[in-house]
């Protein structure tokens, strides 16, 4: 009983000190609401190719002989093969002709990472010369991406402050501190295999003589909204 009474004694100074400090919950303070928006477009610095090598026909090129060539191109062209270029699949298929010979069919399937568009152009041109021109455009992607996106965000919510102080002047009252922020309504997606930026060289007939292709890329949206929560005076 003595216990009961110690615990009921707490609980009610705890109430007096709450109610003396005249301190009111998150429910109870006049709030305004208000949604924050900002949107960003970013140049992409970072263009993953996908490269596929393969020794289709009995008399072409080995697949080793097609890799070698391709890494010497790389290299002329100041690429880093060992920081950029990434085996991703290599497969075997047996194919059985007539009279019982068998031969294999060997593919290797190469992902790599260009800084910056300026170096596709010549690097299309100069393997195509070299017959590989099964390359495809992987993504597109920011080397900085987290930053921007932090960048926008804080915008947003900037947004929202102003907004929230317009609308309480407006009715005569101003806006004090945030009392919630939220996300919502988050957009940002590396662009997978993006259609206006997709390429493909098979049959484009570049030659080494000919100009190397200009190419350009859609910027990847970013786009972030928030929700805020200020104290009304």
């Amino acid at each position: 009983m003595k216990i009961v009474c110690i615990v009921l004694s707490l609980l009610l100074g705890s109430f007096v000190t709450m109610a003396q400090s005249g301190e009111k919950n998150f429910i109870d303070q006049n709030y305004i609401e208000v949604s924050g928006t900002a949107e960003m477009e970013i140049v992409p610095d970072q263009i993953y190719l996908k490269i596929v090598i393969s020794e289709k026909d009995k008399g072409k090129k080995t697949v080793e002989q097609q890799e070698k060539a391709m890494i010497a191109i790389l290299q002329k062209l100041g690429i880093d093969v060992r920081k950029d270029l990434l085996m991703k699949d290599m497969s075997s298929n047996f194919k059985s002709y007539f009279l019982k010979k068998t031969v294999v069919q060997t593919e290797k399937e190469y992902q790599l990472c260009l800084h910056g568009a300026d170096k596709i152009g010549p690097l299309l041109s100069a393997l195509e010369a070299a017959d590989i021109s099964n390359i495809s455009i992987d993504r597109v992607d920011h080397s900085q991406m987290d930053k921007f996106r932090q960048e926008v965000k804080i915008e947003a919510v900037k947004v929202a402050k102003t907004k929230a102080e317009a609308f309480a002047e407006a009715i005569g009252q101003q806006a004090g501190r945030a009392l919630y922020i939220g996300e919502s309504g988050n957009t940002y997606l590396p662009r997978q295999n993006p259609m206006s930026s997709n390429i493909r060289v098979r049959g484009m007939g570049i030659t080494a003589d000919a100009a190397a292709p200009v190419i350009d890329f859609e910027k990847i949206p970013l786009k972030y909204s928030v929700v805020v929560r200020f104290e009304l005076k």
